[in-house]
């Protein structure tokens, strides 16, 4: 049996997940990171993916995450962000007048923090979708 470490999920509206894990696979501000057991301690910020997580029982499971801080400790691994979505949880509509809305921003938008917002915007609406798409696809 693999080696399981404990891994906490926080937004700040809840406990969004906290369980034993085999791994998780996430997305850093400097590219995609896994996590095993006995990983070296760091702290990282996160960008808005796909969160992506092998449970105690072997399961794979993924959820939408925004923007937040990774922290690896020898006695757990924490993540915060500003939310935290299952699957089954994402309003599809939603998240696609959110894409659809991002994209038009994007190109009126006269200066960079415009585009920059715009381009946060679509990159959490993809995610969403992507992540909503799982859930029709089992």
């Amino acid at each position: 049996m693999p080696a399981l470490f404990h891994f906490e999920v926080h937004t700040p509206y809840r406990l969004f997940f906290s369980g034993e894990i085999e791994s998780l696979s996430i997305t850093l501000s400097d590219g995609e990171k896994g996590v095993l057991a006995g990983h070296s301690p760091f702290t990282a910020p996160v960008v808005s993916c796909l969160l992506r997580i092998i449970d105690d029982r072997g399961r794979k499971r993924a959820a939408f995450i925004t923007e937040g801080i990774l922290e690896v400790t020898e006695i757990k691994t924490v993540l915060m962000v500003d939310a935290a979505e299952w699957p089954e949880e994402i309003d599809t509509e939603r998240a696609a007048l959110a894409k659809q809305s991002a994209e038009e921003d994007s190109k009126s938008a006269m200066f960079k923090f415009e585009t920059e917002s715009a381009k946060a915007r679509l990159r959490r609406a993809e995610f969403r979708l992507k992540a909503a798409a799982l859930v029709s696809t089992k």
